[in-house]
């Protein structure tokens, strides 16, 4: 396909700012509940994981470099003291009998983690990956808009499987990888809101 017929088609493509009212108010409802949800999964992590991992009151030193075995010990402590753990959590409890893999509550966990948080964040981006369709940019913004979040969460679920049985030091990946995915949520958003309900135009009613 041509550059031209590429242009024409983005030139055609419906915008938000050409939405009817219905489907705007339709657009304005979904990204104020998701960004709610986003809010509040962001408070859990502050209030439950990084208060207590970095600004505990009782004398903890930094776990970024032990070894698992400690990290292990420590997070049966803060599962103790009823804490969040950014670095082990709670999933790393010692165990007297030892499971074959597969069956290690460790292993389960993980598991279960991954899959829902797959299927819940996925749900999301595929949802805002559809608003950022009808954005006024560009095919390429546009695409890298649609796949980045993704690219965030594949990292963010990535980062636990490696801290666990590679390297604790692999807990930083989950920086990059909710902050590329937040970063495009929060951009997304702010964006669609203004296209919408900001932006003059002759189409809308």
């Amino acid at each position: 396909m041509s550059t031209k017929n590429i242009e024409n088609q983005n030139r055609n493509w419906p915008k938000l700012k050409t939405f009817p009212m219905p489907a705007k108010a339709l657009v304005s409802v979904v990204i104020l509940t998701m960004a709610l949800a986003m809010a509040g999964a962001l408070g859990q992590i502050v209030v439950h994981d990084i208060v207590p991992t970095f600004f505990s009151s009782s004398p903890m030193e930094h776990r970024g470099n032990k070894s698992m075995q400690e990290m292990e010990q420590t997070a049966a402590d803060a599962a103790d003291e009823g804490r969040g753990d950014l670095f082990a959590e709670e999933l790393a409890e010692m165990e007297t009998d030892k499971p074959s893999f597969l069956h290690s509550e460790q292993f389960v966990w993980i598991l279960k983690w991954s899959h829902i948080h797959f299927f819940g964040m996925n749900m999301i981006f595929i949802i805002m990956g559809a608003i950022t369709l009808f954005l006024d940019f560009g095919i390429r913004a546009r695409s890298w808009l649609v796949v980045l979040p993704f690219v965030g969460v594949f990292i963010d679920i990535a980062a636990m499987w490696l801290k666990v049985y590679v390297s604790p030091v692999f807990f930083w990946l989950h920086i990059p990888g909710g902050g590329l995915f937040g970063l495009v949520f929060g951009f997304v958003s702010i964006r669609a809101m203004l296209e919408m309900w900001w932006v003059r135009n002759n189409f809308a009613e």
